[in-house]
């Protein structure tokens, strides 16, 4: 089994509508103003992160209704309401309620008539209205919904920001990893977290951070625990980062393979996501710090198009149709050399 193959933390089941509100207010400045009676949000529960816009349920179609998800009213919601009596109105709402749905958001600053506020009042759906455009509003929300009930795991490792690239320098234990990273972090590189990495999985991205436990603190073996952030200030240190590279380190005599050009590329999945593996084999006297930067400036250049591998592999192909096509004459390999005057 591959150190990377660690089972999921078990996905949160559940988030109540009074906790989701509390967040939204704290952590995304939200203000939600309840429209009826909030004692019903401490026990409705939110189960997914996918949000619902009941355009078609208003209108009367309910068969594939989704009542267990947020639901948000906009404008468009709001305005088809407009053109109905009051009576209508009612009617409708009457028809939705009924369904078990844990909360309802009025966003724009759009508000709904008394009579139905009542009845989701009676019926114990909660509703909030809020200041803030339906687009940004719903991105927001299901941003943090998404995160909130994201598949986690935890690795093994240091997670380090170098170059604006985060890499995972994993291994077994006692080859040095927090040492690499603090000599990283002395180089003005960024800490993300020491030993263990909570891995968070957004839309096919893993976000990697620390835990409460170990944030900003490090392991050096012979001397203790160390404060980074107290030693060497608030830059060095980040609370998350996206994990793009993992860089695994091994003894010479373990390494099952070394890659030597460059044109094969070692792949790694965690949490069904891939992400480009190096393994690195250590030897006294090596620069494992040097590497990891020329790893992050590597992944940069990749990044903007420019792959040295390929473009070295093309330089001996292109070498060797020319050799090719001039056999008349012997060629050396540098044809003329400056004067060397300084």
């Amino acid at each position: 089994m591959s150190i990377y193959d660690k089972e999921a933390i078990p996905i949160r089941e559940y988030i109540t509508v009074e906790t989701l509100v509390r967040q939204l207010e704290e952590r995304i400045q939200f203000r939600l103003t309840p429209c009826t009676d909030i004692t019903t949000s401490k026990n409705k529960r939110i189960t997914e992160a996918d949000l619902h816009r009941p355009g078609l349920a208003l209108a009367g179609y309910v068969d594939l209704f989704t009542h267990q998800r947020v639901q948000v009213i906009g404008n468009t919601e709001c305005n088809f309401l407009e053109n109905l009596t009051k009576e209508e109105c009612y009617s409708t709402f009457d028809r939705i309620l009924q369904f078990d749905i844990p909360v309802i958001f009025l966003t724009d600053n759009n508000s709904l008539d008394p009579s139905v506020l009542e009845l989701a009042g009676k019926r114990g759906v909660p509703v909030y209205r809020t200041e803030t455009e339906t687009t940004k509003f719903m991105f927001l929300l299901r941003d943090f919904l998404e995160d909130y009930f994201a598949v986690q795991t935890m690795l093994h490792g240091s997670m380090v920001d170098v170059y604006g690239i985060g890499i995972l320098i994993s291994g077994k234990s006692g080859l040095g990893k927090s040492e690499v990273a603090l000599d990283l972090l002395e180089r003005g590189h960024r800490l993300v977290s020491d030993d263990v990495v909570m891995l968070t999985k957004k839309s096919n991205v893993l976000i990697a951070s620390a835990t409460e436990m170990n944030k900003h603190f490090m392991e050096i073996r012979g001397l203790g625990i160390v404060d980074v952030m107290s030693m060497f200030g608030i830059r060095a240190v980040r609370y998350q980062k996206r994990l793009e590279v993992v860089l695994e380190l091994s003894l010479w005599e373990d390494a099952a393979k070394i890659n030597r050009t460059g044109l094969d590329h070692d792949t790694v999945k965690i949490l069904g996501t891939t992400i480009p593996l190096i393994h690195l084999p250590i030897t006294p006297g090596k620069n494992i710090t040097v590497i990891a930067e020329v790893i992050a400036m590597n992944y940069l250049l990749k990044h903007y198009g420019y792959d040295a591998a390929k473009a070295f592999q093309a330089k001996i192909k292109k070498h060797i149709a020319n050799k090719k096509n001039h056999t008349d004459m012997p060629r050396r390999a540098i044809e003329y050399f400056e004067g060397d005057f300084e």
